[in-house]
């Protein structure tokens, strides 16, 4: 079966076409046709990429000014590509939903049930759920008879208990308002968690593992014998880690002080706290690892502050994970700054030896953007960098629901 990924933004779609099927999966064999994105949908620049493997990704810059016409224009650069036939080879379409509140513990196919609730959810996920909405909405005009699924960002975390997702806030919150740790970045630990019990050759109910996925956004997630217990992200994607432009855990005192000294208003707030926070408000220049660690090297000291901060406040929580599930099997680094930056990993694990986390050097630097053990010898705790995928899992989900078959966590 041939699917097409989609997760759309406010102004940016990305696509993936992936054939699946239970025989491929089961080998994991799904095989990517092609990926893309367009970006500032609504100009007269908007910018077309597409990469169809094995050739080299090529650009296009013209005018498209609604979703629609962007993801029209996507499905015909796949056909000029040789990537598609006939649009009638997509036989199902996967969204990523960013916010599932409580009510989806699993992948659906989108109704006009489910449809009016992604959209209630759009007040726990305002920079979000709309936009996931829209490319679904734009998805069914261009696809009218093809099956749509919705894949949550928050799904894998329905499994927290209560001691791990209520705040400490009166209970009436959430009773109303469903105030409560959500828990994001679902398909990525689901993923990596799959994918590290493999290499550690343990059954689901066999393993504990600490997963951090760390990119722009981040995320590390507790999962004793296959089931999330704990998670960093919370009611939003703003709590927990240092992130590139989000603050992630602080004061909430600090957010009144800021208001009333600085006059800043609700808006203000948001965006400074989602935009100009993190890695970029800490180091004053950039969001990006990768230039900080340069910035770091060539001696600027706002940028070491920054790292340091950010593995720190990543160390605090693997121990804090440490101790929630007693007994850990396994830690993974994925996402873009996970799978990509050696120096992250190894500031992160310096001092963890006496929990069990040893970082083998050569290992480590090696361990650039492919799975592989990144422990040494005498570590504890087996430690291992898994790409992640989230795409892929997006895929088998949606043939899953589908075809009637168990989504396995």
């Amino acid at each position: 079966m041939k699917i097409l990924v989609l997760n759309c933004g406010s102004s940016s779609i990305k696509f993936q076409l992936i054939e699946t099927s239970v025989e491929m999966i089961e080998a994991n064999a799904d095989r990517s046709i092609a990926k893309g994105s367009v970006e500032k949908i609504g100009t007269d620049e908007a910018v077309l990429h597409l990469a169809v493997p094995p050739n080299p990704e090529r650009s296009v810059r013209e005018e498209m000014l609604d979703h629609q016409t962007a993801l029209t224009r996507s499905i015909q650069a796949l056909k000029e590509a040789n990537a598609l036939g006939d649009i009638s080879q997509i036989e199902a379409v996967g969204h990523r939903v960013v916010h599932g509140g409580e009510r989806f513990s699993a992948s659906v196919m989108i109704d006009e049930e489910v449809e009016k609730v992604i959209q209630q959810c759009s007040e726990l996920a305002p920079l979000h759920n709309p936009h996931n909405l829209r490319g679904y909405l734009v998805a069914r005009k261009v696809f009218p008879q093809v099956p749509q699924v919705a894949v949550f960002d928050t799904a894998f975390h329905h499994t927290l208990p209560p001691k791990a997702y209520l705040y400490g806030l009166p209970y009436s919150y959430y009773k109303r308002y469903k105030v409560r740790r959500y828990g994001f970045h679902s398909t990525s630990h689901r993923y990596v968690a799959f994918y590290c019990r493999a290499m550690l050759g343990k059954r689901k109910d066999e393993a504990n593992l600490i997963t951090a996925h760390l990119g722009n956004g981040c995320s590390i997630t507790a999962i004793e014998k296959g089931q999330s217990v704990d998670t960093s992200m919370g009611f939003t994607p703003l709590e927990g880690l240092l992130m590139g432009t989000r603050s992630g855990d602080l004061d909430p005192a600090i957010i009144l002080y800021l208001m009333s000294k600085d006059e800043l208003t609700i808006h203000d707030m948001s965006t400074l706290l989602n935009r100009f926070s993190g890695l970029y408000g800490i180091s004053a220049d950039s969001n990006d690892m990768r230039e900080l660690i340069d910035a770091s090297a060539k001696g600027d000291p706002q940028a070491e502050t920054a790292i340091e901060t950010f593995c720190y406040r990543l160390r605090k929580y693997i121990g804090a994970y440490t101790a929630v599930l007693g007994h850990v099997d396994g830690l993974v680094f994925t996402g873009g700054i996970g799978e990509n930056a050696p120096l992250v990993r190894e500031k992160t694990c310096r001092g963890l030896a006496e929990l069990g986390y040893e970082i083998d050097s050569g290992r480590n630097r090696e361990a650039v953007g492919k799975s592989c053990e990144i422990s040494a010898a005498s570590s504890r705790i087996r430690i291992f960098v898994i790409p992640t995928n989230e795409e892929l899992l997006i895929a088998r989900d949606t043939f899953r629901v589908i075809k009637g078959l168990p989504i396995p966590s």
